[in-house]
């Protein structure tokens, strides 16, 4: 479609609700981001589907590490580096470490870490001017890129419930 074409993005109010409905729920269109999460404890969250599949903790790692480069397109002048290795520009692997008890503390601390990088992200959307949600960034706006994130938190909430429910099925 053309972009003299395109709709209108929706409201701030209305692209935080839409941020804040598919991270946090309740979600029309199946689990949250924080739903499909709920409950899930390191050793599931290392589990693997197969050879090179992301896990749920690469996941929430993927989608902390969107928030977070969609904030720092909308403010460029706050730039706070992503505390967590990337295999590539948009994932980090989940961390490889000796003990039961250091995994634990690593997951809870990569969920706090989801959840400050979705705060930012609506600060950020707060914050900017209207016309920064206008600016292009190659193809599309970063008002685009915001709603896009709204998708790209329930398509991986999707993800995550399929890759929990597989690790259900195989568990003997």
């Amino acid at each position: 479609m053309p972009a003299s074409t395109k709709p209108a993005l929706p409201s701030r109010a209305a692209l935080e609700r839409m941020l804040d409905e598919a991270y946090r729920g309740p979600a029309w269109h199946g689990p949250s981001v924080q739903s499909a999460l709920r409950g899930v404890d390191a050793e599931r969250a290392l589990w693997r589907p197969g050879p090179g599949r992301p896990n749920v903790w690469e996941h929430a790692l993927h989608c902390a590490l969107g928030k977070h480069i969609v904030s720092e397109r909308l403010d460029p002048s706050v730039r706070p580096r992503f505390p967590r290795p990337r295999t590539n520009a948009w994932w980090s692997p989940s961390p490889d470490l000796p003990d039961a008890a250091a995994r634990a503390q690593a997951w809870a601390a990569d969920l706090a870490l989801l959840d400050a990088c979705h705060e930012r992200l609506l600060a950020t959307l707060r914050r900017v001017p209207r016309d920064r949600l206008d600016a292009r960034q190659g193809r599309v706006t970063l008002g685009e890129q915001v709603a896009g994130m709204v998708m790209h938190d329930a398509y991986h909430a999707g993800q995550i419930a399929l890759v929990l429910r597989l690790a259900e099925s195989t568990a003997g």
